[in-house]
């Protein structure tokens, strides 16, 4: 058994080579081989926003507060609120954030493939973020 104690695992701030605007990444768990799920709670502050970005085994989004946006590649902007549970298929291109005008936090659950969670894309620019 393992138990991580609030206040052991360090915050992080979003590099912004994946994110648009303020966003603190809170680090959950890395599991040990032979698992590969990791997970994260991730708080986007208003605006704020993933690059495009896809899993290779896929990613699931627990939101825990405040008003997001998700969007797959192809459809429309949805948004998302506290006890919605998003599920993005391997390899599909997305994005996530908050909304304009409310932070969003969301837990971030992934399994890695080859030692890799996720595959960075482009910026979503305004336009797309604003649909």
């Amino acid at each position: 058994m393992d138990i991580k104690r609030i206040g052991m695992q360090a915050s992080a701030k979003g590099p912004a080579d994946w994110f648009i605007g303020t966003v603190r990444i809170d680090p959950l768990f890395q599991a040990a081989a032979p698992a590969r799920v990791a997970g994260a709670s991730v708080t986007f502050e208003p605006g704020a926003r993933t690059n495009w970005h896809t899993h290779p085994l896929g990613q699931t989004l627990i939101v825990t507060a405040g008003l997001g946006r998700a969007q797959r590649e192809g459809g429309p902007i949805e948004e998302i609120r506290p006890g919605d549970i998003v599920w993005f298929p391997p390899g599909e291109r997305h994005w996530h954030g908050a909304s304009p005008n409310t932070f969003m936090t969301h837990i971030a659950i992934q399994e890695a493939q080859d030692g890799k969670t996720v595959d960075w894309l482009e910026k979503v620019s305004d336009e797309q973020y604003h649909g």
